[in-house]
């Protein structure tokens, strides 16, 4: 039978790791990133692939980084036939890379060439993209670069942000893997190479793209609100402190104000001037130091000291 180790890490890979059980494929190995600390009492937890294959029974590998490891020797010394990546987190050396004799193949999260890198679906709906998709592809040494072997495109919706979308490529990469996984065991896949003039990347988010930039347009900030929901979630700063923006609504305005500046208080959403003939209607916020809470939770407490005028910087 085939030999499979399975390489994954948050919940977008789970349902993958799951099906390629179900399916009754030989697993003999799961590696997915270390325990690490979370939230504000640093509790060391395991990553959500981790929980499944304990809950299925299979052994598991955590490499704190896989090149030059003893856990590189050991998954190696397993002799897979296929190695199956779903947003694992690290890149895997040559060796390893060479060491299947049906290679390696990932599932990534957007229609290649498209988005390379590992923060794809955020930048989709930060990019205001109206589909995105998955596509499994074979993996070489250059980033995300390998052959083409199937996609699937995927919707995306003015409702949507990074959390739904996760959830809805997570399933839909499950399924075309599903599909696709007989061709290559098999050897009749089809494989295409990537057009390089279509690339386009998608880096890990970085700070400094979480600020709302408010002389952007109304839709630009509206989708970069929601391409960092529900993390790692927008901010914009207000009298020398952060305030997370968790939500937003389009809105318009024809006011003469400049932009970040508070053109309306209403009683469920607070507005803000952006850089063009548009607004932002912020219905859920996080003040620093305080809870999460909806636009009218924050204008009948906090709120109150913001007036008509203020501006955020």
């Amino acid at each position: 039978m085939t030999k499979i180790v399975f390489m994954g890490t948050p919940e977008f890979s789970v349902s993958v790791l799951t099906m390629l059980y179900d399916e009754g494929h030989t697993i003999a190995a799961v590696v997915t990133q270390p325990d690490r600390p979370v939230g504000r009492k640093r509790v060391l937890t395991p990553p959500p692939v981790k929980v499944e294959a304990l809950r299925l029974g299979l052994p598991i590998i955590q490499p704190e980084k896989l090149k030059g490891s003893t856990e590189l020797d050991d998954i190696i010394a397993l002799e897979p036939d296929l190695i199956v990546t779903a947003a694992f987190g690290q890149i895997l050396p040559k060796e390893l890379l060479e060491a299947p004799r049906l290679g390696c193949i990932n599932v990534h999260a957007s229609l290649l060439p498209k988005y390379r890198g590992g923060a794809p679906i955020h930048q989709a709906i930060m990019d205001g993209e109206t589909e995105t998709g998955v596509t499994i592809m074979y993996m070489v040494e250059k980033l995300d670069a390998g052959d083409i072997i199937s996609q699937v495109t995927v919707p995306i919706s003015d409702t949507d942000h990074t959390g739904s979308m996760f959830k809805a490529l997570s399933v839909a990469g499950t399924a075309l893997l599903k599909e696709t996984l007989p061709s290559i065991l098999n050897g009749t896949n089809e494989r295409t190479v990537q057009d390089e003039s279509l690339v386009t990347f998608a880096r890990n988010i970085s700070r400094e793209q979480e600020r709302i930039d408010w002389s952007e347009g109304g839709k630009t900030i509206f989708d970069k609100i929601r391409g960092l929901h529900p993390w790692p979630v927008a901010y914009t700063v207000f009298q020398g402190e952060n305030v997370k923006i968790w939500w937003s609504e389009k809105s318009y305005s024809n006011e003469n104000a400049l932009p970040g500046t508070i053109i309306g208080i209403e009683s469920d959403r607070i507005l803000v001037k952006a850089g063009d003939d548009t607004a932002v209607a912020l219905t859920d916020l996080q003040p620093a130091g305080k809870k999460r809470m909806t636009a009218d939770e924050f204008i009948r407490g906090t709120g109150s000291k913001w007036s008509k005028g203020d501006r955020f910087e």
